[in-house]
């Protein structure tokens, strides 16, 4: 993972790098996509089901399962209008502020994980890293 390069001058190069020249790179490349799929897949089953189980009948449940798939639905949309894949470095900055809030040790937290308050490639890095 610290193969993956979010400047776009050498996006591509770097994932035919990994495909070509990594252990299961293909892998890597191919289930995220593909698990977003099957989370849909499952999602979008569910509904049926709870129709089929009168699940609408109870608003609470039925009104929170609605609510669920719509941010569901949002959620991956911000990736196409941020331009140029800037979901990356706007979700790594989401992580480092959420890590920044926790009071006893956030701000040492914020600092040593992603290396500081600002995005770069070297925090880009160690969070997909990590995620990975």
């Amino acid at each position: 993972s610290l193969r993956c390069c979010p400047n776009i001058d050498v996006a591509f190069w770097s994932i035919a790098n990994i495909m070509k020249d990594m252990n299961s790179g293909w892998l890597f490349r191919s289930v995220p996509p593909n698990g977003g799929s099957f989370y849909f897949l499952i999602v979008y089953t569910h509904t049926p089901r709870n129709m089929f189980y009168t699940s609408f009948k109870l608003n609470t449940v039925w009104g929170i399962g609605i609510l669920i798939l719509l941010i569901s639905m949002a959620a991956p949309l911000m990736g196409y209008v941020l331009p140029w894949g800037q979901k990356s470095f706007w979700g790594a900055t989401v992580i480092t502020n959420l890590l920044s809030a926790v009071p006893p040790f956030g701000e040492t937290e914020a600092l040593w994980f992603p290396g500081g308050f600002s995005i770069n490639k070297a925090a880009f890095d160690r969070i997909v890293s990590t995620h990975f």
